[in-house]
């Protein structure tokens, strides 16, 4: 069988998932119509976004995860941000620092290089990296 589990992984990091309406349907005992019908009217309200899987990313060789505190760059230095495959997440902190960038690379040396770009190449001056040890919980599933 043709292997095409890495056009699949990222397929579903972009949001290329749905629900399974029939085990929804079994685990809340409603019909599987309901169900339908109240995702559908969650997706056109805008309540949900998107479905994504979630990933043992040591699998997929991005098991080395940075959180990664920037400042100077604001709502503009966010959006360049989240063009990067690397990161997973960025937001809008409150604090001694305003960005908070969640990032995921295969090792350290790929962080290295992702970090090394970030600071000379799109001059962030100043950032706090955070690394992490081991994730209990992501998008709200326990590990």
């Amino acid at each position: 069988m043709k292997n095409i589990k890495p056009k699949l992984i990222k397929l579903f990091k972009e949001g290329y998932c749905t629900p399974q309406i029939a085990r929804i349907a079994r685990k809340i005992k409603e019909p599987s119509t309901t169900i339908h019908y109240n995702i559908k009217s969650l997706e056109k309200e805008g309540t949900i976004k998107t479905y994504k899987a979630v990933f043992d990313y040591k699998k997929i060789d991005e098991g080395f995860c940075a959180y990664v505190l920037i400042n100077n760059k604001g709502e503009e230095g966010a959006r360049a941000l989240a063009k990067h495959k690397e990161v997973e997440s960025v937001d809008l902190i409150t604090g001694d620092w305003e960005l908070i960038v969640k990032v995921r690379t295969k090792d350290q040396d790929e962080y290295y290089k992702f970090l090394y770009n970030l600071l000379y190449k799109e001059d962030f001056q100043k950032t706090l990296s955070l690394v992490s040890l081991k994730q209990f919980k992501t998008e709200f599933v326990s590990l």
